[in-house]
């Protein structure tokens, strides 16, 4: 059962990448979902972001406050999908938990930069109604 809205899973990636180059390709594409359709996120999801924009290495880029604001603002705005079904369909495993929030959550798309998820494309498409599509691609749809 589909709804009206778009529904839109953005990776840890392509979210790191707005707040690192607001601008750049996976920056406006996050903006682009922000505006047009309702971003998905689970538990574990905002978790991983969590434990990766905590890492030392970022401290050079953007002070840790800033990341925590961006970690509250997100999570003001994304929509917490409970994982009921799970599978593993991705050449790494640690990817299959962006599936299940967009299958769980009926997502029409999957914003991501990371081949492991992209090689999946029209064959998920086809059989789950999921296109897996990079930022750039993402930008490219009216």
């Amino acid at each position: 059962m589909r709804t009206e809205e778009t529904r839109l899973v953005l990776d840890t990636n392509t979210l790191i990448s707005r707040m690192l180059v607001p601008q750049g390709t996976a920056g406006r594409a996050v903006d682009k979902s922000l505006a047009q359709g309702v971003l998905l996120a689970s538990e574990e999801t905002l978790t991983e972001l969590a434990n990766v924009l905590s890492r030392h290495k970022f401290d050079r880029y953007v002070s840790l406050e800033a990341r925590r604001q961006f970690l509250q603002l997100l999570g003001g705005v994304v929509r917490v999908i409970p994982i009921q079904h799970r599978i593993q369909a991705c050449r790494d495993p640690k990817d299959d938990m962006l599936l299940h929030v967009a299958l769980n959550g009926e997502a029409q798309y999957l914003v991501t930069g990371d081949q492991d998820l992209l090689i999946l494309g029209s064959d998920f498409w086809k059989s789950h109604g999921l296109r897996i599509l990079s930022p750039a691609d993402y930008l490219a749809l009216p």
